[in-house]
């Protein structure tokens, strides 16, 4: 379970203080596929990246299966996020210098525990068992988005946060990279939060969190 509690986040900008989240609280029963909307400057991307322990709230508590991820030290929230959380991002943030499969590597690598097995299976779910050795700038957009699912999806996550994973896509490049996200999520029984803008994907989850002023409406 994800849960947030009394979250808030702000940032300064040209030393005004703008505030993005105003006290959220909401809960993520584990296994759920949550879609979280909003206009965009709601927050949505602000709240994903806070409860995907990459910033840190400015008050209040995010908590994943009871654990206070930010009262935790540095190093135990870095092996929290490599063993048991994936990110997909819209802009894929492959290695160029890197082939598709020792993109796919990065995550064990950082854990110690990189297996080219495990790397090129996860590249075989996503369709890409031909393209192991080609880099980053020999890839469609679609097929750069499937190895960065690979690779988020290699360490077996229980919690795979996506932030607006088709906004470089085409519709149909679109579609079929959220078919296989929301198939091997289903298949591994995953958590999965997606901030989208994309109203129309959001029938595919379980729910709906739309983000408004810095505020959940509708939780």
């Amino acid at each position: 379970m994800i849960e947030a509690e009394n979250v808030h986040r702000s940032y300064t900008l040209a030393k005004k203080e703008i505030e993005v989240l105003r006290g959220i609280d909401l809960k993520i029963e584990a296994g759920e596929k949550i879609f979280l909307c909003g206009p965009s400057g709601a927050g949505k991307t602000t709240l994903m990246y806070t409860l995907a322990g990459l910033e840190n709230p400015h008050k209040g508590r995010v908590l994943i299966d009871g654990t206070d991820f930010y009262r935790l030290s540095s190093s135990n929230q870095a092996r929290l996020r490599n063993e048991r959380i994936g990110y997909i991002f819209q802009n894929y943030f492959l290695l160029p210098e890197l082939t598709a499969i020792e993109n796919v590597m990065v995550p064990g690598l950082i854990g110690a525990k990189a297996d080219p097995e495990l790397a090129k299976a996860a590249l075989d779910r996503v369709g890409l068992s031909k393209r192991v050795a080609h880099l980053p700038a020999e890839l469609s957009g679609g097929e750069q988005q499937r190895v960065a699912i690979a690779r988020a999806l290699v360490n077996s996550p229980s919690i795979i946060f996506a932030d607006e994973p088709t906004g470089n896509l085409d519709s149909a490049n679109g579609d079929e990279i959220m078919k296989i996200l929301m198939e091997v999520v289903e298949e591994r029984n995953a958590t999965l939060v997606v901030v989208t803008h994309d109203t129309s994907l959001s029938s595919m989850g379980d729910r709906v969190l739309t983000i408004r002023d810095g505020v959940v409406v509708n939780d």
